[in-house]
């Protein structure tokens, strides 16, 4: 056979190369060695760095050089992190040898923060702003986005209820108001002032920015004197669509409990004494009253689905949460759905961004009916008593007053609140010529609640009128249910707010200077408790509810009012005009100015319009020739700030106006005939806002290459014009009282925070950062001139059996608010009695009040305390969060109206009662037997995770489990159920049955994203 040598030789060569190509895939396919160096963004090697494979446990670090050797194949991704610096991701390919040059990580003052209309560096603000992250904030089964800045920003004193259905008091640098309920920062929820923080699921947040100085917070002028906390929600990104699930399940139980007497205690404590329970209380039971009210296992659990993505003209985000938590008080609870959804679309050649977000929020709660007198008779009811009757009726003694079966208070009323919160923004920037862009937002709110209550018949026949004990500063009082056979109430009602804001930037460089000035116009106009009310009585059967009002026959009942509410309608307009300018030379000096002009239908005819200036300066010394032969600090900051913010909280359009209403009954021939009419409010055409001044100096500082970050702040902030209520003489004001602006107010203090990471290396990864800040409140005056001079008022009368009229704070010039005002202890006397100092030094056993008190402390905590710790090891993270407060003063009124041996036949006592003599008439008065010290130590947050390895499960770009335990632990000395009592309002630190029992809660929880 003839052989085709030219043919044979051409396969044989096609062979060869088929199989040199094979050995080059297969050689490229098996790992090698890598080698490389890292460098900072001056080539200056970093030694330490890590430099990992992705998705693999293989890791080094970089030595005295930088240099790096590591095994890896085409294709693989390697890791490159240093302290201080941002990390790096580089792919595989054919090369051996890759340089790596990382930039200074944002945590060494170049993060992006949220300012008011734009954004900023850390480096180039010369304000006070603290910023935390979404990963950052707290963790656990929370319901408020306050609760999870709690303990994470210096200055912001946050305390909760265990409640799920109410939201965390905040209070930043101190009470700037004397107002109750004025006291909250604004919030602003990307860039919608105002904006309604129940719209937001947690896993949302992407980040938080509080503007803590009036620098900061004045260019939102009028809301701006608490504080303004600025949320920036997670955007789409370019990319492949991404799916993330954030789910978890988590138990609750009740973390502290008052020890109260059980049966057998109590009959032993009566005997020793020669009494005895009357037969009506003693029942042969053995009831816990705690427990009976309270759920051993509270349930609650949250799942967030999101999904986002988008290519380079079009972003989109959305996401699904729902939110379902247990009360640890029966009949409790929050269940809550949101939707999220997010578009952002580039046009003209991307100088145009239109951005399209709608939010909506629908929550069921359930609420306790007179909470805080189910949980004070939870502690009182005698143990001997029984839940029911043998033939299943709920038991009660009717015998005796203000004495209620906590249990059948929660069985036989219910009151839910529904709530429907929806929230569209849109959103338009346009690039122009020149380094102008300018921006448009529309945006619409609408918050709609319907709210029922019912009281069956029990109620109306029982407990007709029940001693409610609201919390402080109100004062208890009987509330008399005025009906028969069921009482139900319904009300529905919408606020909505229209917001349109304009503005426009010009940022241009010349040379070594930087400018940025912004100038824009603000509509709001909101209508507020747009709605009725009504309600109804005398119904076939209990289990109609407040569902059918039309079922009950009102009418048939003698002295029945229907209920319409209070009728306060509202529509309130804002127009402001604000500007800003910030001028940076060379990155060393900065400059900063704002102002902004509000004008509001809220306040007086002379006072409609006010303005709130703002200036700043900053120098960033690391940037001078002298700081860079060093090599110790990498950013050092020293800035100044000074401003003016107002407080226009809770005022209504028709505060300043003239009224007249019913004032009683006009009498004719000694028989009532008619309301009669006068002035139930005085007219004040003078009355503006409030105005808080504040002086702000900072040192922002990073050593270490960025191991070691900190700031320290100091302020000194004053507000003026307070707005008060007056007693006046109706021979010259139609009305008896009058509001108007008189009395300083000051709050001063130091800040203090260290971030850094102590131990840093390719498998193991250690930060922690503390925070500390310290506050002095003190009224200056609460006066302005002859017409309106007091020197003090008399805060919180909690009414206690026996001491009516007892006072427990008081307003005074020269002190803070929360100032304890109440008598001194002084033991007790040969017949166990106890006894009190008198204002000359005596002592008594009946001592006068206000006459004989003595201020003994306040509710104001001298340092509030955060302390963080993040360690990662290789595929685990542990986080761990404890908190602290000191130095604060709580008044344990609770403790103190249990403290009754000589009654004990008729309420029960706590274990600690058991060694007191009943003849200790004085026993339970308030007094400083009763006022604690508040100070604790609370182990917050502790979570434990694990990620697995990419790639470990097909389409699954990430899955973490993680466990989390809240609360684990508070060290503290008060005996009450828990020291975190209210630090709000105007009468904070008062533990007046309002102690909704905090809980100990173990979750389980899940991420997961999928490819």
């Amino acid at each position: 056979m003839k052989i085709n040598y030219t043919l044979f030789k051409r396969r044989c060569m096609c062979m060869l190369l088929l199989l040199v190509c094979q050995l080059n895939l297969a050689w490229a396919q098996n790992e090698r060695k890598i080698s490389g160096k890292v460098v900072d963004e001056q080539n200056l090697p970093l030694p330490g760095a890590s430099v990992a494979v992705k998705g693999t446990s293989k890791a080094i670090a970089t030595g005295p050089e930088g240099n790096f050797s590591i095994t890896a194949k085409n294709g693989d991704v390697l890791v490159i992190k240093s302290i201080g610096y941002t990390a790096k991701e580089i792919t595989v390919g054919s090369g051996n040898t890759y340089n790596v040059q990382l930039e200074q990580a944002s945590n060494t003052l170049s993060d992006v923060v949220v300012v008011g209309y734009g954004t900023s560096t850390k480096k180039a603000l010369v304000s006070s702003i603290s910023s935390v992250k979404g990963d950052d904030l707290n963790k656990g089964a929370i319901s408020d986005v306050g609760q999870m800045l709690q303990g994470k920003v210096p200055g912001l004193n946050i305390s909760r209820s265990g409640d799920p259905n109410r939201n965390a008091a905040i209070i930043m640098r101190g009470a700037s108001t004397l107002r109750e309920g004025a006291q909250s920062p604004l919030f602003v929820i990307d860039g919608v002032p105002g904006a309604d923080i129940s719209l937001l699921a947690p896993d949302d947040i992407a980040s938080i920015d509080v503007l803590k100085d009036a620098a900061a917070a004045s260019i939102y002028g009028n809301r701006a004197a608490n504080g303004v906390i600025m949320v920036t929600t997670k955007r789409g990104n370019v990319g492949q669509a991404q799916i993330s699930l954030n789910t978890y399940f988590g138990v609750e139980n009740v973390s502290n409990r008052y020890e109260m007497m059980d049966a057998n205690q109590l009959r032993s404590f009566l005997a020793k004494n020669n009494s005895s329970l009357a037969p009506a209380n003693d029942q042969g039971a053995n009831t816990n009253w705690q427990n009976e009210v309270q759920r051993q296992d509270a349930l609650s659990q949250n799942h967030n689905l999101s999904l986002s993505g988008g290519s380079e003209k079009t972003t989109y985000n959305a996401s699904l949460n729902y939110f379902k938590q247990q009360g640890i008080v029966k009949t409790s609870g929050l269940d809550r759905f949101i939707g999220r959804l997010g578009i952002e679309q580039k046009a003209l050649n991307d100088k145009l961004k239109l951005g399209i977000t709608l939010s909506n929020s629908i929550s069921d709660a359930n609420l306790v009916p007179y909470r805080n007198t189910v949980l004070a008779q939870m502690l009182t009811y005698l143990p001997t008593s029984p839940v029911r009757n043998p033939d299943g009726s709920y038991f009660d003694n009717l015998i005796q007053t203000s004495y209620y079966n906590p249990v059948s208070m929660l069985e036989n009323g219910k009151e839910n609140l529904k709530t429907k919160n929806i929230l569209g923004t849109f959103t338009a920037n346009l690039k122009l010529p020149f380094g102008f862009s300018y921006d448009v937002s529309a945006s619409y709110q609408n918050t709609q609640t319907v709210y029922g209550s019912f009281y069956n018949d029990i109620y109306t026949s029982r407990y007709n009128a029940v001693r409610n004990t609201p919390d402080p500063p109100a004062s208890p009082s009987t509330i008399s249910l005025v009906g028969a056979n069921g009482l139900a109430l319904r009300n529905a009602y919408q606020n909505t707010n229209k917001i349109v804001e304009t503005y426009l930037t010009w940022s241009k460089k010349f040379g070594d200077h930087d400018i940025t000035a912004v100038g824009g116009y603000s509509y709001q106009q909101s209508l507020n408790n747009d709605g009725l009310q009504t309600s109804s009585t005398n119904f076939p059967i209990n289990q109609i509810g407040y569902n059918n009002l039309g079922l009950g026959n009102p009418y048939a009942i003698k002295d029945f009012v229907v209920n319409y509410g209070p009728g306060d309608y509202q529509e309130i307009l804002l127009i402001s005009d604000f500007a800003r300018v910030n001028y940076n030379y060379k990155n060393k000096y900065l400059l900063q100015g704002s102002i902004r002009r509000d004008g509001s239908n809220v306040f007086g005819n002379n006072e409609k319009w006010g303005f709130f200036p703002s200036v700043g300066a900053g120098w960033n010394i690391e940037q001078e020739n002298f700081m860079k032969s060093q090599n110790l600090v990498s950013a050092l900051k020293l800035r100044g700030s000074y401003g003016i913010a107002g407080n226009s909280l809770g005022f209504a359009p028709l505060t300043t106006k003239l009224i007249y209403g019913s004032t009683g009954e006009f009498y004719y021939n000694g028989a009532p005939r008619e309301f009669a009419l006068g002035a139930v409010q005085n007219e004040n055409p003078d009355l503006r806002w409030e105005k808080t001044a504040t002086l702000n100096a900072g040192l922002d500082f990073g050593m270490f290459k960025g191991r070691l970050t900190g700031s320290v702040d100091w302020y000194n902030k004053r507000t003026t014009d307070l707005i008060l209520t007056f007693g006046v003489d109706q021979n010259l004001y139609p009305y008896g009282d009058y509001t108007a602006n008189v009395g300083k107010l000051s709050n001063k203090g130091v800040e203090i925070v260290l971030n850094g990471t102590p131990v840093s290396n390719a498998n193991f990864t250690w930060t922690t950062g503390i925070n500390l800040a310290h506050n002095v409140n003190k009224i200056l005056t609460l006066s302005d001139d002859s017409r309106f001079n007091i020197e003090d008022r008399l805060m919180v009368t909690p009414d206690g059996a026996g001491q009516s009229g007892t006072s427990l704070q008081i307003l005074r010039p020269g002190y803070p608010i929360g100032t304890f005002f109440t008598s001194k202890y002084a033991g007790k006397n040969a017949a166990g009695v106890s006894q009190y100092y008198d204002a000359a030094g005596n002592i008594k056993t009946v001592v006068e009040n206000k006459t004989d008190y003595y201020i003994l402390g306040n509710a104001q905590p001298k340092a509030l305390i955060g302390w963080s710790n993040s360690v990662n090891y290789k595929n685990f993270d542990l986080s761990v969060f404890i908190r602290a407060v000191v130095g604060n003063k709580i008044m344990n009124v609770t403790r103190a109206d249990l403290f009754r041996p000589n009654t004990a036949q008729f309420t029960n006592i706590p274990v600690e009662v058991e060694n007191e003599s009943t003849a200790d008439f004085n026993s339970y008065k308030y007094s400083s037997r009763f006022l604690e010290d508040g100070s604790y130590l609370r182990l917050d947050n502790a979570t434990l995770g694990y990620t697995f390895k990419k790639g470990l499960i097909p389409g699954i770009g990430k899955l973490r489990l993680y466990t989390t335990a809240n609360n684990l632990f508070v060290i503290t000395g008060y005996k009450g159920i828990d020291p975190e009592i209210n630090q709000g309002g105007i009468a904070p630190g008062v533990d007046t049955n309002n102690f909704y029992p905090k809980t100990r809660t173990f979750l389980f929880g899940l991420n997961v994203s999928f490819n």
